[in-house]
Protein backbone atom coordinates (compact mmCIF):
# COMPACT_ATOMS: atom_id res chain seq x y z
CA UNK A 1 0.00 0.00 0.00
CA UNK A 2 3.01 2.29 0.53
CA UNK A 3 3.34 3.14 -3.15
CA UNK A 4 -0.31 3.95 -3.69
CA UNK A 5 -1.65 7.50 -3.83
CA UNK A 6 -3.92 8.37 -0.92
CA UNK A 7 -7.48 9.44 -1.71
CA UNK A 8 -9.91 10.80 0.87
CA UNK A 9 -13.68 11.05 0.36
CA UNK A 10 -15.88 13.23 2.60
CA UNK A 11 -19.63 13.10 3.09
CA UNK A 12 -21.83 14.56 5.81
CA UNK A 13 -23.80 11.29 5.94
CA UNK A 14 -22.73 7.73 5.29
CA UNK A 15 -25.86 7.18 3.21
CA UNK A 16 -24.47 9.44 0.45
CA UNK A 17 -21.31 7.33 0.25
CA UNK A 18 -23.41 4.17 -0.02
CA UNK A 19 -25.59 5.61 -2.77
CA UNK A 20 -23.12 7.61 -4.86
CA UNK A 21 -19.71 6.01 -4.40
CA UNK A 22 -19.91 2.45 -3.07
CA UNK A 23 -19.19 0.58 -6.32
CA UNK A 24 -16.63 3.12 -7.49
CA UNK A 25 -14.67 3.01 -4.23
CA UNK A 26 -14.38 -0.77 -4.45
CA UNK A 27 -12.71 -0.46 -7.85
CA UNK A 28 -10.62 2.60 -6.96
CA UNK A 29 -9.25 0.79 -3.88
CA UNK A 30 -7.39 -1.57 -6.25
CA UNK A 31 -5.23 1.35 -7.36
CA UNK A 32 -5.36 3.83 -4.46
CA UNK A 33 -5.38 3.84 -0.68
CA UNK A 34 -8.92 4.98 0.17
CA UNK A 35 -10.15 6.74 3.30
CA UNK A 36 -13.76 7.79 3.87
CA UNK A 37 -14.62 10.49 6.41
CA UNK A 38 -18.29 10.64 7.35
CA UNK A 39 -20.73 10.69 10.25
CA UNK A 40 -21.20 7.01 11.00
CA UNK A 41 -23.73 7.81 13.72
CA UNK A 42 -26.07 9.54 11.27
CA UNK A 43 -27.18 6.44 9.40
CA UNK A 44 -30.06 6.55 6.94
CA UNK A 45 -29.39 3.08 5.56
CA UNK A 46 -27.49 -0.09 6.19
CA UNK A 47 -23.73 0.40 5.92
CA UNK A 48 -22.11 -0.93 2.77
CA UNK A 49 -18.66 0.65 2.92
CA UNK A 50 -16.05 -2.04 2.29
CA UNK A 51 -14.00 -3.17 5.27
CA UNK A 52 -10.93 -2.78 3.06
CA UNK A 53 -11.48 0.98 3.12
CA UNK A 54 -10.40 3.06 6.10
CA UNK A 55 -13.36 4.91 7.64
CA UNK A 56 -13.00 7.85 10.04
CA UNK A 57 -15.99 9.14 11.98
CA UNK A 58 -16.55 12.90 12.24
CA UNK A 59 -19.83 14.08 13.79
CA UNK A 60 -20.97 16.36 10.98
CA UNK A 61 -24.40 17.94 11.38
CA UNK A 62 -26.56 18.18 8.28
CA UNK A 63 -27.88 21.63 9.23
CA UNK A 64 -25.84 24.73 10.04
CA UNK A 65 -24.43 24.53 13.57
CA UNK A 66 -21.60 27.03 13.97
CA UNK A 67 -19.98 25.48 17.03
CA UNK A 68 -20.18 21.92 15.74
CA UNK A 69 -19.06 23.01 12.26
CA UNK A 70 -15.96 24.71 13.71
CA UNK A 71 -15.14 21.60 15.74
CA UNK A 72 -15.47 19.45 12.60
CA UNK A 73 -13.29 21.87 10.62
CA UNK A 74 -10.47 21.61 13.18
CA UNK A 75 -10.89 17.83 13.28
CA UNK A 76 -10.45 17.70 9.52
CA UNK A 77 -7.39 19.94 9.66
CA UNK A 78 -5.87 17.57 12.24
CA UNK A 79 -6.65 14.50 10.13
CA UNK A 80 -5.23 16.08 6.98
CA UNK A 81 -2.04 17.16 8.75
CA UNK A 82 -1.56 13.64 10.11
CA UNK A 83 -2.35 11.85 6.86
CA UNK A 84 -1.01 13.72 3.88
CA UNK A 85 -3.65 12.82 1.31
CA UNK A 86 -2.91 13.35 -2.37
CA UNK A 87 -6.59 14.04 -3.11
CA UNK A 88 -9.63 15.07 -1.05
CA UNK A 89 -13.05 14.61 -2.69
CA UNK A 90 -16.31 15.88 -1.15
CA UNK A 91 -19.84 14.92 -2.19
CA UNK A 92 -22.29 16.85 0.01
CA UNK A 93 -22.57 20.66 0.52
CA UNK A 94 -21.55 20.80 4.21
CA UNK A 95 -18.70 18.35 3.66
CA UNK A 96 -17.73 20.36 0.59
CA UNK A 97 -17.45 23.63 2.48
CA UNK A 98 -15.53 22.19 5.44
CA UNK A 99 -13.50 19.70 3.40
CA UNK A 100 -12.35 22.12 0.72
CA UNK A 101 -11.38 24.76 3.31
CA UNK A 102 -9.50 22.25 5.50
CA UNK A 103 -7.68 20.67 2.57
CA UNK A 104 -6.71 24.09 1.21
CA UNK A 105 -5.32 25.17 4.60
CA UNK A 106 -3.28 21.96 4.84
CA UNK A 107 -1.88 22.27 1.31
CA UNK A 108 -3.46 19.12 -0.14
CA UNK A 109 -2.62 19.43 -3.84
CA UNK A 110 -5.82 18.09 -5.46
CA UNK A 111 -9.18 19.13 -4.03
CA UNK A 112 -12.35 17.86 -5.73
CA UNK A 113 -15.99 18.69 -5.02
CA UNK A 114 -19.04 16.98 -6.54
CA UNK A 115 -22.01 19.23 -7.28
CA UNK A 116 -25.18 17.13 -7.06
CA UNK A 117 -27.83 19.84 -6.85
CA UNK A 118 -28.25 23.28 -5.30
CA UNK A 119 -30.41 24.02 -2.26
CA UNK A 120 -30.40 27.70 -3.21
CA UNK A 121 -31.93 27.06 -6.64
CA UNK A 122 -35.43 27.31 -5.13
CA UNK A 123 -34.60 29.95 -2.51
CA UNK A 124 -35.21 33.69 -2.81
CA UNK A 125 -33.71 36.82 -1.32
CA UNK A 126 -31.03 36.57 1.36
CA UNK A 127 -31.31 32.78 1.69
CA UNK A 128 -30.49 32.35 -1.99
CA UNK A 129 -27.53 34.72 -1.74
CA UNK A 130 -26.29 33.04 1.46
CA UNK A 131 -26.40 29.43 0.23
CA UNK A 132 -25.13 30.34 -3.23
CA UNK A 133 -22.13 31.98 -1.56
CA UNK A 134 -21.33 28.63 0.06
CA UNK A 135 -21.04 27.00 -3.37
CA UNK A 136 -18.87 29.85 -4.61
CA UNK A 137 -16.56 29.39 -1.63
CA UNK A 138 -16.35 25.66 -2.31
CA UNK A 139 -15.41 26.37 -5.91
CA UNK A 140 -12.79 28.94 -4.83
CA UNK A 141 -10.94 26.42 -2.64
CA UNK A 142 -11.33 23.41 -4.95
CA UNK A 143 -9.00 22.54 -7.81
CA UNK A 144 -11.63 20.45 -9.63
CA UNK A 145 -15.43 20.21 -9.75
CA UNK A 146 -17.40 17.19 -10.87
CA UNK A 147 -20.97 18.10 -11.86
CA UNK A 148 -23.49 15.28 -12.22
CA UNK A 149 -25.44 16.59 -15.22
CA UNK A 150 -24.79 18.75 -18.26
CA UNK A 151 -27.76 21.01 -17.60
CA UNK A 152 -26.60 21.60 -14.01
CA UNK A 153 -23.14 22.38 -15.43
CA UNK A 154 -24.68 25.07 -17.66
CA UNK A 155 -26.75 26.40 -14.76
CA UNK A 156 -23.70 26.75 -12.50
CA UNK A 157 -21.71 28.40 -15.29
CA UNK A 158 -24.49 30.92 -15.93
CA UNK A 159 -24.74 31.64 -12.21
CA UNK A 160 -20.94 32.18 -12.15
CA UNK A 161 -20.42 29.50 -9.50
CA UNK A 162 -17.96 27.35 -11.46
CA UNK A 163 -15.64 27.79 -14.44
CA UNK A 164 -15.20 25.58 -17.49
CA UNK A 165 -11.48 25.06 -17.04
CA UNK A 166 -11.71 22.99 -13.84
CA UNK A 167 -15.20 21.43 -14.05
CA UNK A 168 -16.22 18.05 -15.50
CA UNK A 169 -19.31 15.98 -16.32
CA UNK A 170 -18.91 12.22 -16.69
CA UNK A 171 -20.41 10.98 -19.96
CA UNK A 172 -24.11 11.77 -20.24
CA UNK A 173 -24.32 12.62 -16.54
CA UNK A 174 -24.56 10.98 -13.07
CA UNK A 175 -21.66 10.38 -10.70
CA UNK A 176 -22.86 6.91 -9.75
CA UNK A 177 -24.74 5.39 -12.68
CA UNK A 178 -26.93 2.28 -12.36
CA UNK A 179 -26.02 -1.16 -11.07
CA UNK A 180 -27.61 -3.20 -13.86
CA UNK A 181 -27.33 -6.44 -11.87
CA UNK A 182 -29.69 -5.08 -9.20
CA UNK A 183 -31.86 -2.77 -11.30
CA UNK A 184 -33.60 -4.92 -13.90
CA UNK A 185 -37.10 -6.24 -14.64
CA UNK A 186 -38.21 -8.65 -11.93
CA UNK A 187 -41.58 -10.39 -12.13
CA UNK A 188 -41.21 -12.02 -8.71
CA UNK A 189 -40.57 -8.69 -7.04
CA UNK A 190 -43.49 -7.16 -8.91
CA UNK A 191 -45.87 -9.82 -7.58
CA UNK A 192 -44.42 -9.79 -4.06
CA UNK A 193 -44.77 -6.03 -3.55
CA UNK A 194 -48.28 -5.94 -4.98
CA UNK A 195 -49.29 -8.86 -2.80
CA UNK A 196 -47.85 -7.16 0.31
CA UNK A 197 -49.92 -4.02 -0.29
CA UNK A 198 -52.94 -5.94 -1.63
CA UNK A 199 -52.77 -4.23 -5.01
CA UNK A 200 -54.26 -6.16 -7.96
CA UNK A 201 -51.84 -7.24 -10.68
CA UNK A 202 -53.91 -5.37 -13.27
CA UNK A 203 -53.82 -2.06 -11.35
CA UNK A 204 -51.65 0.84 -12.49
CA UNK A 205 -49.07 1.98 -9.93
CA UNK A 206 -47.45 5.42 -9.88
CA UNK A 207 -44.29 5.41 -7.78
CA UNK A 208 -42.27 8.09 -6.02
CA UNK A 209 -38.88 7.17 -4.50
CA UNK A 210 -36.93 9.70 -2.46
CA UNK A 211 -37.13 12.06 0.50
CA UNK A 212 -40.71 13.16 1.07
CA UNK A 213 -40.57 16.95 1.21
CA UNK A 214 -41.80 20.06 -0.56
CA UNK A 215 -38.74 20.52 -2.80
CA UNK A 216 -39.34 17.07 -4.28
CA UNK A 217 -42.80 18.19 -5.41
CA UNK A 218 -44.48 15.53 -3.29
CA UNK A 219 -47.42 17.78 -2.33
CA UNK A 220 -48.07 18.48 -6.02
CA UNK A 221 -47.99 14.77 -6.85
CA UNK A 222 -50.46 13.86 -4.12
CA UNK A 223 -52.81 16.69 -5.15
CA UNK A 224 -52.60 15.72 -8.83
CA UNK A 225 -53.25 12.04 -8.08
CA UNK A 226 -56.28 12.84 -5.92
CA UNK A 227 -57.60 15.29 -8.53
CA UNK A 228 -57.18 12.75 -11.37
CA UNK A 229 -59.63 10.36 -9.63
CA UNK A 230 -58.21 7.22 -11.22
CA UNK A 231 -60.18 4.38 -9.64
CA UNK A 232 -57.91 1.57 -10.84
CA UNK A 233 -54.64 3.32 -10.01
CA UNK A 234 -52.47 3.52 -6.89
CA UNK A 235 -49.78 5.93 -5.74
CA UNK A 236 -46.88 4.48 -3.76
CA UNK A 237 -44.48 6.77 -1.88
CA UNK A 238 -41.17 5.24 -0.80
CA UNK A 239 -38.75 7.22 1.36
CA UNK A 240 -38.30 9.01 4.69
CA UNK A 241 -41.22 11.32 5.56
CA UNK A 242 -39.41 14.56 6.42
CA UNK A 243 -42.48 16.79 6.72
CA UNK A 244 -45.24 14.53 8.06
CA UNK A 245 -46.66 14.11 4.57
CA UNK A 246 -48.85 11.19 5.64
CA UNK A 247 -51.44 13.57 7.15
CA UNK A 248 -52.22 14.80 3.64
CA UNK A 249 -53.56 11.44 2.43
CA UNK A 250 -54.56 9.59 5.61
CA UNK A 251 -58.09 9.03 4.30
CA UNK A 252 -57.10 8.06 0.76
CA UNK A 253 -57.17 4.27 0.33
CA UNK A 254 -55.25 4.33 -2.97
CA UNK A 255 -52.10 5.96 -1.59
CA UNK A 256 -49.50 3.90 0.26
CA UNK A 257 -46.32 4.99 2.00
CA UNK A 258 -43.22 2.97 2.84
CA UNK A 259 -40.21 4.30 4.73
CA UNK A 260 -36.69 4.23 3.31
CA UNK A 261 -35.93 0.97 1.49
CA UNK A 262 -32.48 -0.51 0.85
CA UNK A 263 -34.04 -2.32 -2.13
CA UNK A 264 -35.87 0.37 -4.16
CA UNK A 265 -35.52 -1.82 -7.26
CA UNK A 266 -38.27 -4.10 -5.90
CA UNK A 267 -40.72 -1.21 -5.70
CA UNK A 268 -39.67 -0.06 -9.18
CA UNK A 269 -40.29 -3.56 -10.54
CA UNK A 270 -43.81 -3.45 -9.09
CA UNK A 271 -44.82 -0.13 -10.64
CA UNK A 272 -45.75 1.20 -14.08
CA UNK A 273 -44.51 4.80 -13.94
CA UNK A 274 -41.99 6.61 -11.76
CA UNK A 275 -42.96 10.18 -10.80
CA UNK A 276 -40.41 12.81 -9.82
CA UNK A 277 -42.04 16.27 -9.84
CA UNK A 278 -39.09 18.02 -8.16
CA UNK A 279 -38.44 21.72 -7.94
CA UNK A 280 -34.68 21.08 -7.84
CA UNK A 281 -32.44 18.14 -8.72
CA UNK A 282 -28.80 17.72 -9.64
CA UNK A 283 -29.54 14.77 -11.91
CA UNK A 284 -32.22 12.44 -10.58
CA UNK A 285 -30.47 9.08 -10.44
CA UNK A 286 -33.69 7.38 -9.36
CA UNK A 287 -35.04 8.06 -12.87
CA UNK A 288 -32.32 6.05 -14.60
CA UNK A 289 -32.56 3.33 -11.95
CA UNK A 290 -36.25 2.92 -12.77
CA UNK A 291 -35.37 3.07 -16.47
CA UNK A 292 -33.00 0.13 -16.01
CA UNK A 293 -35.96 -1.81 -14.56
CA UNK A 294 -37.94 -0.94 -17.69
CA UNK A 295 -40.07 1.76 -16.04
CA UNK A 296 -40.42 5.19 -17.70
CA UNK A 297 -40.65 8.41 -15.73
CA UNK A 298 -42.83 11.47 -15.46
CA UNK A 299 -40.63 14.40 -14.42
CA UNK A 300 -40.80 18.15 -13.97
CA UNK A 301 -39.12 20.35 -16.56
CA UNK A 302 -36.09 21.50 -14.55
CA UNK A 303 -32.33 21.43 -14.99
CA UNK A 304 -30.75 18.18 -13.85
CA UNK A 305 -33.83 16.06 -14.45
CA UNK A 306 -33.93 16.95 -18.13
CA UNK A 307 -30.70 14.94 -18.59
CA UNK A 308 -32.28 11.79 -17.15
CA UNK A 309 -35.21 11.62 -19.61
CA UNK A 310 -35.56 11.96 -23.37
CA UNK A 311 -39.02 13.61 -23.65
CA UNK A 312 -41.69 11.39 -25.23
CA UNK A 313 -39.10 8.65 -25.82
CA UNK A 314 -38.02 7.42 -22.37
CA UNK A 315 -40.53 9.39 -20.32
CA UNK A 316 -42.78 12.43 -20.20
CA UNK A 317 -42.24 15.97 -18.92
CA UNK A 318 -44.65 18.35 -17.21
CA UNK A 319 -44.36 22.01 -16.25
CA UNK A 320 -42.87 22.37 -12.79
CA UNK A 321 -45.54 22.88 -10.12
CA UNK A 322 -48.36 22.64 -12.69
CA UNK A 323 -50.87 20.30 -11.05
CA UNK A 324 -53.39 20.44 -13.92
CA UNK A 325 -50.67 19.45 -16.39
CA UNK A 326 -49.69 16.59 -14.09
CA UNK A 327 -53.31 15.40 -13.93
CA UNK A 328 -53.40 15.23 -17.74
CA UNK A 329 -50.16 13.22 -17.77
CA UNK A 330 -51.34 10.80 -15.08
CA UNK A 331 -54.56 10.14 -16.97
CA UNK A 332 -52.73 9.67 -20.27
CA UNK A 333 -50.32 7.12 -18.81
CA UNK A 334 -53.04 5.20 -17.05
CA UNK A 335 -55.13 4.99 -20.23
CA UNK A 336 -52.38 4.21 -22.76
CA UNK A 337 -50.50 1.16 -21.53
CA UNK A 338 -48.90 0.55 -24.92
CA UNK A 339 -47.30 3.99 -24.75
CA UNK A 340 -46.03 3.22 -21.24
CA UNK A 341 -44.56 -0.07 -22.45
CA UNK A 342 -42.78 1.56 -25.40
CA UNK A 343 -41.40 4.35 -23.21
CA UNK A 344 -40.18 1.77 -20.70
CA UNK A 345 -38.41 -0.32 -23.34
CA UNK A 346 -36.61 2.73 -24.71
CA UNK A 347 -35.72 3.87 -21.19
CA UNK A 348 -34.15 0.51 -20.37
CA UNK A 349 -32.02 0.53 -23.54
CA UNK A 350 -30.78 4.04 -22.78
CA UNK A 351 -29.97 3.18 -19.16
CA UNK A 352 -27.93 0.17 -20.27
CA UNK A 353 -26.08 2.03 -23.02
CA UNK A 354 -25.37 5.34 -21.29
CA UNK A 355 -25.61 4.97 -17.50
CA UNK A 356 -24.15 1.58 -16.61
CA UNK A 357 -22.33 2.00 -13.26
CA UNK A 358 -19.31 0.20 -14.70
CA UNK A 359 -19.05 2.92 -17.34
CA UNK A 360 -19.18 5.65 -14.68
CA UNK A 361 -16.51 3.82 -12.66
CA UNK A 362 -14.21 4.03 -15.69
CA UNK A 363 -14.81 7.78 -15.81
CA UNK A 364 -13.80 8.05 -12.13
CA UNK A 365 -10.67 5.98 -12.76
CA UNK A 366 -9.70 8.00 -15.81
CA UNK A 367 -10.33 11.28 -13.99
CA UNK A 368 -8.01 10.50 -11.07
CA UNK A 369 -5.35 8.88 -13.24
CA UNK A 370 -5.20 11.90 -15.55
CA UNK A 371 -5.53 14.69 -13.00
CA UNK A 372 -3.28 13.27 -10.25
CA UNK A 373 -0.43 12.97 -12.76
CA UNK A 374 -0.54 16.74 -13.23
CA UNK A 375 0.56 17.26 -9.62
CA UNK A 376 3.59 14.95 -9.80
Amino acid sequence: MAGKKKLCFLSTVEFAVDVFLFNHLKELSKFYKITVITNRKNKSSSTKISKDINVINVNFSRKINLLNDLICLFQLIGIFLKTRFDVVTTITPKAGLLGMLASFLTFIPMRVHCFTGQVWAVKKGLKRIFFKLFDKIINYFSTHNIVDSKSQFSFLLNEKVISKKNSFVFGKGSICGVDLLNFRPNKKARSAVRKKFKIPDSAFIFLFVGRLNKDKGIYDLIDAFKKAKLESAFLMLVGPDEENISIKFQHCKNIFMHDFSASPQNFMASCDLLCLPSYREGFGNVVIEAAAVGVPAMISDIYGLCDAVVPNKTGIVHNVGDINHMVEMLKLMCEDKLLVKNLGNAARIRAKNEFDANLITKHWQSFYKTEISKFN
